[in-house]
């Protein structure tokens, strides 16, 4: 039987690659259901193409350009294709916080999920790994360096042989440009990534490394890591994308080339490995492989991370939906690159916590706080410039 797939973003980066891969082994797989934040020429093809029983548009225009057995639009409808009962896998492809409500459904229907959507972990992690073993959800992660850390610590050992687990950052366009010329890098050039291809927003936090201080909250919760475990080296080459170091001397590494299309197959056809679109690693062709520590001058954000994931609460939340409006605000030119992080810092700062229990609603209002707050700072800004 082939494995039936219902994919929430289908048209972002993920989502299109993920059909790359469903194409690729076009024998082994099903689309019943797609997802995606609007309607456009790209989901209409891919209706037209996969032919899925469930297709749901999050945000609605008056005009329906795509038609399926059945049609939703809303929160609702992406909660309807993530608790599909056709659905053997639910691929969460959804970028930020659109991707939280319908990934905790899926966890509660037991769903297997193959995630993408860093704010389901980051800023629900507690509730998403408690609802998934209450309801025997299994989560697949397909972001590259949390696929590498769950290939590597499925090799047999105790935990207390573990010494450091690694992730690796490729340091982005700006690994190298002098500080002081930092304030004045354009959009254009903060979204030229060196070695990956990806949507805009993740592609300006892997210029800031905002990315690997979420990815380490990530990992903390997916594999049960403590904060102080978890590190990060710059790798530029991007060829290893996680390493695992034990107490006797001994390290792993997972190594591919730096292609999303890995870790999206593995995620899909877990544990089988068949040929897939990218090639085994010719390591005869590769000259050099960097590591370098990162520089805490030149990526704040790493750091402003721990301490978020650490306080816990709806802290990561709060990071989370700052920067998706920081990183927004520089790509429509209202502020620096070098205004992300520290404004994001000033709003983590000001936030209040509810109290626990950490609940759905206290995740949604501490977005809305954030986002709101965020904005007041960038108007405080340009009115001091």
């Amino acid at each position: 039987m082939r494995l039936r797939l219902s994919i929430l973003g289908s048209t972002g980066s993920i989502g299109r690659q993920t059909l790359e891969v469903v194409d690729a082994h076009a024998d082994r797989f099903e689309v019943v259901a797609l997802a995606a934040r609007r309607e456009s020429a790209l989901l209409a093809s891919q209706v037209a193409r996969y032919r899925p029983r469930l297709v749901v548009v999050a945000e609605p225009t008056e005009q329906r350009a795509v038609s399926a057995p059945t049609v939703m639009s809303g929160p609702e409808g992406l909660v309807a294709a993530a608790t599909l009962t056709e659905a053997d896998i639910v691929v969460i492809a959804l970028a930020g916080q659109a991707g939280v409500r319908p990934t905790l459904a899926a966890a509660a229907a037991g769903k297997c999920i193959a995630l993408a959507n860093k704010e389901s972990v980051v800023c629900a992690g507690e509730l998403l790994m408690r609802t998934a073993s209450e309801h025997g959800a299994t989560i697949r992660p397909i972001d590259s360096e949390h696929s590498a850390l769950w290939q590597l610590l499925h090799i047999p050992h105790r935990r207390e042989e573990l010494d450091r687990v690694i992730i690796t950052a490729s340091g982005g366009p700006f690994r190298t440009t002098p500080l002081e010329r930092l304030e004045a890098v354009t959009p254009a050039e903060a979204l030229a990534h060196p070695t990956w291809r990806m949507g805009p927003k993740i592609t300006i936090d892997s210029a800031t490394l905002m990315n690997k201080g979420l990815e380490i909250i990530e990992a903390h919760w997916l594999f049960d890591l403590p904060f102080e475990l978890i590190d990060v080296v710059i790798h530029p080459q991007s060829i290893l994308h996680a390493i695992v170091s034990f107490r006797d001397g001994s390290t792993l590494a997972h190594a591919a080339y730096p292609d999303m299309r890995v870790p999206i197959q593995y995620a899909l056809l877990y544990p089988e490995r068949p040929p897939g679109l990218v090639l085994p690693l010719d390591l005869a062709t590769i000259s050099k492989l960097e590591f370098f520590a990162p520089d805490p001058a030149r990526f704040p954000a790493l750091e402003l991370a721990r301490e978020v994931g650490r306080a816990g609460s709806t802290y990561p939340t709060v990071l989370s939906a700052s920067d998706e409006v920081a990183v927004q605000a520089f790509l429509e030119g209202r502020i620096r690159f070098t205004d992300i992080v520290p404004l994001v810092r000033r709003v983590v700062e000001q936030h209040r916590p509810l109290g626990a229990p950490l609940t759905l609603d206290a995740i949604l209002e501490a977005d809305q706080w954030a986002r709101c707050v965020t904005e007041e700072e960038i108007a405080r800004l340009a009115v001091h410039r």
